[in-house]
């Protein structure tokens, strides 16, 4: 991982179900969310992603553009969330409707109680929670008219183990758990799908910069597996989640985190 390089996992299921589905992700353009895109394009999905990022998401596509339907991306700051629902509307008109949606993006930037002012816990609902609402409300419609959907919410191991210098990152990760539950009830009988998963200490770029190797072998020490997960993993998660296969899978939490918790 020193190079920056997201290292593959081996060659995992393959899902019919998931080729020709429109898919949306936020946050796609690395870490978990290169790996979600990855996931669903080389099952043969047409794939929509947002992200800030240009040059990583850009890159992505480039190194993808031999999949059976290349992703495309589209740049949006998912915290403006009248213009993301915008761009969402306008995906699911490129797209032809929406079948799964991924709420991925995030961020875990570390931060004291003290330094925590009434604007920077708005911005951090805003970048962690609020996005996921409403991008769930935006492809509804679309969800009904195709006869059910998936939707599939980016939660956290960090609040359930109380982790420090995160207490408002982890108040919004704990409110993805009820929001899917709530989602999921409201939307079943519609036949839309609503899961969260809870991904461990994911070796991504952006994880590196937290973590030393004494860091890092701490990590794995508690963890119940030795190694440490990939976004491939997580991709793998959502994509059964997202599938046929998990038809009646809803309102539930999906751990990927090698036996941490």
């Amino acid at each position: 991982m020193a190079d920056g390089v997201l290292r593959p996992v081996a060659q995992g299921a393959v899902y019919p179900s998931l080729a020709g589905k429109k898919v949306i992700v936020s946050g796609g353009g690395s870490g978990i969310g290169e790996g979600i895109v990855e996931g669903f394009a080389r099952q043969g999905a047409a794939v929509m992603f947002v992200d800030v990022a240009d040059e990583l998401s850009e890159a992505l596509v480039a190194r993808l553009a031999d999949a059976a339907i290349p992703p495309v991306y589209v740049r949006c700051d998912i915290t403006d969330c009248a213009d993301y629902v915008a761009r969402i509307e306008q995906m699911i008109g490129q797209l032809g409707g929406c079948d799964v949606l991924v709420n991925n993006a995030a961020n875990d930037d570390r931060h004291s109680i003290e330094d925590v002012t009434p604007e920077y816990w708005d911005e951090r609902m805003g970048v962690n929670l609020k996005h996921q609402f409403f991008a769930a409300k935006a492809v509804i419609p679309a969800m009904k008219a195709a006869g059910g959907g998936s939707i599939i919410n980016l939660g956290s191991i960090s609040w359930h183990l109380g982790l420090e210098d995160l207490a408002i990152y982890q108040t919004a990760k704990a409110a993805i758990e009820g929001l899917t539950r709530s989602l999921a009830r409201e939307l079943g009988r519609d036949n839309i799908r609503v899961n969260a998963i809870l991904p461990g200490n994911v070796q991504t770029p952006r994880q590196m910069k937290w973590y030393s190797p004494e860091g890092e072998a701490e990590i794995v020490a508690a963890q119940c597996l030795d190694g440490r997960i990939q976004p491939a993993d997580i991709a793998a998660m959502a994509m059964f989640l997202a599938s046929d296969d998990a038809r009646f899978c809803t309102a539930h939490n999906y751990w990927v985190d090698a036996g941490w918790r």
